[in-house]
């Protein structure tokens, strides 16, 4: 199924829960997202592709940014969110027309970005998991603070602090404005 068929499908979903619910959960909760996997998400092996996997953490996190408020919050203030640097492991398969759940939740905030876990469920049982690193951008210009961040969202009513594997993990994937470009070679161009 097309990203953008799902991403209407879920706009439209998020709207008629709003409606029914009354209740918007906070930027601190744990979304759940529900899915069934498509044909078009198969690849030659007719299990889902690595690749859909990522752009569905776009949707999960989509959903709780929505969800929360924090989209349209974030939207009035002209910020934008990007993908700095995800890490995903694999564990089992979803092969077609199997149900399961992505679950999406912040994991803390450092001094350059936002650490959002997701994991990917089928009956209880763990599928997939991914640490996705974002950073937010002003639309005139310049990145937006986790301090404002956490500000926006109305404070944090959680520890945010980070388990030390994200942070050496953050340092080490990190690509410095100052490294030299290699070749296909290695050496310096």
């Amino acid at each position: 199924m097309n990203l953008y068929l799902r991403l209407f499908l879920l706009t439209v979903r998020i709207r008629l829960a709003g409606l029914r619910s009354g209740r918007r959960p906070s930027l601190w909760d744990e979304g759940r997202t529900p899915f069934r996997v498509a044909l078009t998400d198969l690849d030659p092996l007719r299990h889902v592709n690595n690749g859909k996997y990522l752009s569905m953490l776009d949707l999960g996190r989509y959903d709780l940014l929505t969800r929360s408020g924090f989209w349209h919050e974030a939207s009035r203030r002209g910020w934008y969110a990007v993908v700095a640097a995800q890490t995903i492991t694999y564990k089992r398969s979803l092969t077609l027309g199997q149900r399961f759940t992505l679950v999406t939740r912040v994991l803390g905030v450092d001094d350059r970005a936002v650490y959002i876990e997701q994991t990917f469920e089928r009956r209880g049982s763990v599928v997939a998991r991914a640490v996705v690193q974002a950073r937010f951008l002003r639309r005139t210009g310049g990145t937006v603070t986790p301090e404002d961040l956490v500000a926006a969202a109305g404070g944090a009513p959680r520890d945010l602090t980070l388990p030390d594997w994200v942070h050496a993990w953050a340092d080490a994937v990190r690509i410095s404005s100052a490294a030299p470009t290699r070749t296909a070679r290695g050496a310096s161009a």
